[in-house]
């Protein structure tokens, strides 16, 4: 019985990434150990049954938390940001859960086994979105030079949630995490925490980014005992692009010492011409490489 599980989820238009990430996890013989798991969220028959010869169970995602149906207006994939967290209800026969976007993929596998040992002793395993290189981490408005407006991604959600001013001065300059990768073990009381700040900040904000804010007043208000991992491990293209070891043929950080990026996450899409690479795989970008060339290459997953 396989006690560790890599849980991700779809709609039929997100389905070519899917697939991506989980060859992309199937190329490694030590994922022979570890479960795949996706919640559907609208997939269509056809997905379902390529995905039936791939991975160990699909589940229909549901709006475990109310939600009003004015803010769904069809939108199934939104989904995604409830059900991650209840991870256990869906799939109650692992020990470990690490969730990866289907946006995102695995290009080491040393970065799947850190996120697996991070869940230890009921932590969450997550990664903060900064690092060298990162030039921006919150915007501010300045007013007559002294005056500033807030407008960090953290604090802009929090008050749209109408969580509380106090609250959201607490996550207003707090290293923002980003929910796309994380690790959670099934006894962890990081479940009912991050459910219960869930429920509130799905009451008054959107519903895309609650679960993200949600983890977040976790972490900082309710000071949910959490395992940090390098950038390396969650490394969104979006904010800072990777650099091409040529030698290695691997996407690696930019900066010295060019650690191997583990995975892959393309989250708010790279743009070409208009059109995201995460919806055209064709789109390709300039990237510099370790001899100090350039190529021009796609960022998504290719066996």
């Amino acid at each position: 019985m396989k006690k560790n599980v890599i849980v991700s989820l779809a709609d039929a238009n997100y389905f070519p990434l899917l697939e991506e990430l989980i060859d992309s996890i199937k190329r490694f013989k030590e994922s022979k150990n570890v479960a795949i798991c996706i919640l559907d969220a609208g997939l269509n028959e056809e997905q379902k049954e390529k995905l039936n010869h791939k991975v160990d169970e699909i589940k229909n995602a549901e709006w475990d938390i109310e939600v009003p149906k004015n803010k769904v207006k069809g939108k199934d994939w939104l989904k995604s940001q409830v059900s991650r967290a209840f991870l256990p209800k869906y799939f109650p026969n692992y020990e470990k859960y690490l969730w990866i976007d289907c946006d995102a993929w695995v290009n080491d596998w040393q970065c799947v086994e850190l996120y697996f040992r991070a869940c230890n002793d009921g932590k969450l395993g997550i990664t903060q979105t900064m690092g060298p290189g990162y030039k921006i981490t919150s915007k501010v408005n300045w007013l007559f030079g002294k005056l500033a407006l807030i407008k960090s991604q953290n604090f802009k959600h929090a008050v749209k949630s109408k969580i509380g001013y106090e609250k959201a001065r607490k996550l207003a300059f707090a290293p923002h995490i980003n929910i796309g990768v994380f690790s959670l073990g099934k006894n962890s009381e990081g479940w009912t925490s991050w459910q219960n700040n869930l429920k509130k900040t799905l009451a008054a904000g959107n519903i895309f980014g609650s679960e993200g804010l949600a983890i977040n007043m976790s972490v900082y208000i309710d000071d949910l005992k959490t395992e940090f991992l390098p950038l390396n491990c969650n490394w969104i293209t979006s904010n800072l692009l990777p650099k091409y070891d040529e030698n290695q043929k691997t996407f690696v950080e930019p900066f010295l010492p060019n650690y191997k990026i583990g995975i892959i996450h393309l989250a708010a899409g790279i743009w070409k011409n208009g059109i995201d690479m995460r919806l055209d795989k064709s789109i390709e970008i300039e990237l510099e490489t370790l001899n100090n060339n350039k190529i021009t290459k796609s960022l998504r997953y290719s066996s």
